[in-house]
């Protein structure tokens, strides 16, 4: 419906002729009479603000007959007072103007507008049932009520007399259908209106029950609208009862305001009825009545509520501002265990049934008896739950558990503020798309702002940094601006979270303190461009923001009253391309303290080989340009003196699974130039920060070099042991031992070789997550890495199997098959496992290395399995160092103990390197306080394990240097050429001992 404007004026004017004292009420008609006109003129004066000219509006003559026809003339009518129902009783003469002018008959009076002097000397003109002011004058006055724009103009409010009246409203131009009227919840709520002409200023609106104003519906994370040529659509997921209510579309065509309405319907759910308690246990002898209530929120569907059994109970209603309750006092204690239900019906709708099991003490039961802690607890059966209500103004219950053993558990309360909890729901429904972005999200905050000390619990303080959280992103979503006031209760309400205790908040639930952060920095930087330059600060809070021009210095400086002092610069190049975005771009810097005791010590890739002291001041700079967020660009910041060793971090929302984590990536550390401090350069704009570590491993130049040196020679001596093995294979592999040990010798030196060689390139790839390059190679290492440990450990086994079991023959077919299992399956299980597992969370890769993060457990997945081999070899060493010294020692004669010695030092010659023992120490480089000393020797033994291995697994086996000599010498040297026998060969030969040595030999070998 819409409306057009009133006029002051007119060309035809009724006057009673009693009525000639000073005007007081005015009356526009609409007379209708018969007569002559000129064909197609039905109605004159259509037009807001059009004059009738008495001499020819309705009546002009014409200068040939035409055909009578009936035509509609406005004029306006002053009485003095409230009398015009009267006045226009009688009978009404022609004026005469109009009279004159043609000859009619007056057939009809149809008022219009009617218009009073308001006690402000204003004129109120109101338009009656068919008629509306059009749209144009709505624009330019105010209504007479506090109206909403989804009203017609019905009444409006003049200063002083103007041309224009209410005029006829034509046929609606459209038709508003929905799917259904009922809608489940859950389900999807589509609308569609269709328009039969040319519509504007298209708004849909949805006032709930009970509530006279109607909120704006915007897209949102469940609204969604669509329009097209003579077609709009709103359409609303998961419908719940917070969706019900009349739906209205408003929108401008023909010059009218109109609006169509619809009233939808959502039944409630089970989990929309509150009750208290849920359970009880009750002691008839203590407690002999008791009090059950059952809650459901207003609604625009009528229920009717009743509890059953309720014959030996009292049910009362009980209204609060939002919610609708049912209490029962049940004032005898039942005989047995009863299940007491609250029954909601509603015409049309499936009734809804809410049980509560009632469970009744009997004599013998194992109970906690009452106690007073926090509340008063009565006595309840173990394996039950007490509940006690929240406090006035609080919203939630109270529990407490029974143990098996009649203890009281610990208590947990979800008693929240209720106006911290009404604060949430709007600022859901605003996310959701209930209301204006730009109006809500301002006022919300001013309201949080003075309940933020109210906050006295973890539910309280989790309520309002939800409710911030949903504000931050209405706020980035819609890109509203917030003026000063605006920002300062954002500031105010931050600076008291931080003064709060909320450790056991941040311990239950991790994500709160990302979330909070970056919340707080969202709507940091949404402050207004009129409102820059803007400095706050606060004890835990302080923000300086400035706009950029052609005339700001070349370099942006600022500095914070922190302790140390904080100073942070943007060079000129980094703000070089933003000089020329225009007027509008801001530059944000915040400073939040206290921030140790909320974020988690969680830290990413290269951070987690050490223990920090976890920062509490964070440094948070932003840069807008037009309504856009620009995320890269240098910044150079100086933290003041520190103890340890600084680590330049900055604050990463994504690790860890969305709850964040401190990260080194575009970050680092350098001296300043002008003082002892350290100052930390960063490549992109967040939230940054400085760890310090007490402990630190300098890099070793010296160190570096020499374990590209050992890989580079380990890499030539494999090269050469697969040449070797390549001419003497099938001299050495003539029986099935033989065949097994030089297998898995093989593979030692296939696995090592790709290792090395991976390891080796892996330091000429860039570093990080973001190089695909860098994660296979880490992945290769992890991979190759395992499976030389692995085959490793098939040849202790081997050995193992020998020494205890001399007589008994291995399968060729059964052995082979484990032992490619055992060497290969197994390692690419831990190396797949380790990347599904920790890739994810960020803690995959070292931070500026391409080799496995020891922070979130991924280096211990190569540790772990490495020292458990190393055992096990271990083991299998002493073993066979036992078996050449128990025979020869304690019997034989001194040349006999000699050569015994001399088995076992060449035992652990040959031995210690193919079952990778000086691994082993790597656990003495594990800490950080350790010397070089060390490291030294873990790197020269495990870098130059290649060379080892070709040495004294490959050159000093008698049976490869005798088919080296027959390929190149093609002479047979004397049998009394003095060689070094196989390991196996020499352990088996001096275990056994006697004339059949030499024939345990040849089978080995």
């Amino acid at each position: 419906m819409t409306t057009r404007k009133p006029s002051a004026h007119s060309a035809a004017t009724l006057r009673d002729e009693a009525m000639k004292h000073e005007q007081h009420h005015t009356e526009w008609a609409r007379l209708a009479r018969s007569g002559l006109a000129k064909k197609g003129q039905s109605q004159a004066g259509r037009e807001s603000g059009q004059l009738l000219d008495p001499g020819s509006a309705a009546g002009a003559v014409p200068s040939a007959p035409v055909e009578s026809a009936l035509v509609s003339v406005y004029v306006h009518l002053d009485f003095q007072d409230k009398t015009w129902p009267l006045t226009l009783s009688r009978t009404l003469t022609l004026p005469a103007a109009l009279a004159s002018a043609s000859p009619g008959t007056l057939t009809g009076l149809s008022l219009t507008t009617e218009c009073d002097v308001n006690l402000e000397g204003h004129i109120e003109c109101s338009c009656l049932s068919g008629y509306q002011w059009n749209a144009s004058v709505c624009s330019r006055h105010r209504p007479c009520q506090a109206l909403h724009s989804d009203r017609p103009c019905g009444c409006l409010v003049f200063s002083q007399p103007e041309p224009g009246y209410c005029q006829l409203l034509p046929p609606v131009p459209g038709n508003l259908s929905l799917n259904s009227p009922l809608q489940r919840p859950g389900h999807t709520l589509n609308l569609s209106l269709l328009i039969s002409h040319e519509a504007t200023n298209l708004n849909w609106f949805l006032r709930h029950p009970g509530s006279p104003r109607p909120v704006l519906l915007q897209p949102g994370t469940q609204v969604s609208l669509t329009s097209s040529r003579g077609r709009a659509a709103l359409s609303i997921s998961n419908m719940s009862h917070h969706w019900a209510g009349e739906y209205m579309s408003c929108f401008e065509a023909q010059g009218f305001k109109w609006s169509l309405y619809q009233v939808v319907r959502v039944p409630l759910e089970v989990t929309d009825v509150a009750r208290l308690p849920d359970q009880l246990s009750i002691s008839c002898a203590t407690s002999p009545g008791f009090q059950l209530s059952c809650c459901i929120p207003r609604t625009n569907l009528a229920y009717t509520a009743a509890w059953s059994p309720g014959e030996d109970g009292k049910a009362s209603s009980l209204n609060t501002s939002g919610s609708q309750c049912l209490v029962l006092a049940v004032q005898h204690c039942p005989a047995t265990d009863t299940t007491y239900t609250c029954d909601l019906q509603s015409q049309g709708l499936t009734p809804l049934s809410v049980p509560v099991s009632v469970t009744i003490i009997r004599d013998g039961d194992i109970t906690c008896l009452e106690d007073s802690s926090g509340v008063a607890w009565n006595v309840t059966k173990a394996g039950h739950v007490a509940q006690a209500p929240c406090p006035v103004n609080k919203s939630g219950v109270v529990k407490r558990p029974c143990g098996p053993d009649g203890v009281w558990g610990p208590i947990h309360s979800s008693c929240t503020d209720e106006r911290l909890l009404a604060l949430l729901a709007r600022a859901k429904l605003l996310q959701a798309g209930q209301g204006k972005p730009d109006e809500e999200v301002p006022q919300i905050l001013r309201e949080l702002s003075g309940q933020a000390a109210v906050a006295s619990s973890p539910s309280d303080l989790l309520t309002l940094l939800s409710t911030m959280k949903c504000l931050a992103k209405v706020a980035a979503k819609a890109r509203i601006q917030l003026e000063r006031r605006a920002l300062e209760n954002l500031l105010t309400t931050t600076d008291k979270v931080l003064d709060m205790d909320t450790s056991s908040l941040w311990t239950q639930k991790p994500w709160v303190g990302s979330t909070f952060l970056l919340a707080v920095e969202t709507l940091a930087r949404s402050l207004c461009p009129q409102d820059h330059p803007f400095t706050f600060s606060l004890p835990n809070v302080q923000l300086q923001t400035r706009l950029l021009g052609p005339a700001s210095p070349a370099d942006y400086k600022i500095s914070f009253s922190t302790r140390p002092p904080l100073q942070a610069q943007i060079p000129r190049h980094a703000l070089a391309s933003l000089r020329h975005s225009g007027p509008k771009v801001s530059i944000t810097s915040l400073v939040l303290q206290k921030l140790d005791h909320l974020l988690p010590s969680n830290y990413g890739q290269g951070l987690g080989d050490s223990l920090y002291t976890t920062p509490g001041l964070v440094l948070v700079i932003s840069i807008m340009a037009d309504g856009q967020t620009f995320h890269q660009g240098e910044v150079i910041m100086d933290f003041g003196h520190t103890k340890g060793t600084p680590h330049c971090v900055f604050w990463d929302h994504n690790l860890f699974q969305g709850n964040g984590g401190w990260s080194r990536e575009g970050c680092q550390a350098q001296a300043a130039s002008a003082s002892l401090t350290t100052q930390c350069i960063c490549q992109h704009l967040t939230a940054f920060s400085i760890l310090m570590s007490p402990h630190t491993i300098p890099e070793n130049p010296t160190l570096a070099l020499l374990s590209q040196l050992g890989l580079g020679t380990s890499i030539l001596a494999l090269l050469v042991c697969l040449g070797v093995y390549r001419l003497v294979w099938r001299v050495v592999v003539r029986n099935k031992v033989a065949y097994f040990r030089h297998t898995a010798l093989l593979n030692v030196v296939l696995c090592l070789l790709a290792a090395d060689t991976c390891f080796l390139g892996a330091t000429l790839l860039p570093p990080g997550s973001r190089s695909p390059l860098c994660l296979i190679a880490t992945f290769l290492c992890h991979f190759f890495y395992l499976a030389t440990f692995f085959w490793m450990l098939a040849q202790a086994l081997l050995l193992a199997h020998q020494l205890l079991f001399v007589f008994q023959q291995l399968s060729k077919h059964r052995v082979l098959p484990l032992m490619v299992l055992l060497g290969y399956l197994c390692p690419l299980g831990f190396a797949g496992v380790t990347l599904g597992l920790y890739l994810p969370r960020g803690q995959y890769l070292r931070e500026g290395e391409c080799w496995l993060d020891g922070k979130g457990g991924a280096l211990y997945t190569f540790v772990g399995p490495v020292l458990a081999i190393v055992g096990i070899n271990g083991l299998v060493l002493a073993m066979a160092v036992l078996k050449l010294l128990r025979p020869s020692l304690s019997e034989g004669p001194p040349a006999e103990k000699h050569q015994a010695l001399l088995g076992v030092i060449k035992a652990l010659l040959i031995l210690t390197p193919i079952f990778g023992l000086t691994w082993g120490l790597g656990l003495a480089t594990l800490s950080e306080e350790v010397s070089t000393v060390p490291h030294y020797i873990f790197t020269i033994l495990n870098t130059f394990q290649g060379v080892f291995i070709l040495l004294f697994g490959c050159l000093m086996d008698k049976k490869v240097q005798e088919a080296l000599r027959k390929r190149f010498c093609r002479t047979q040297l004397p049998n009394s050429t003095v060689s070094l026998a196989t390991n196996e060969s020499y352990i088996l030969e001096c275990s056994k001992g006697g004339s059949k040595a030499a024939s345990y030999e040849e089978r080995m070998t």
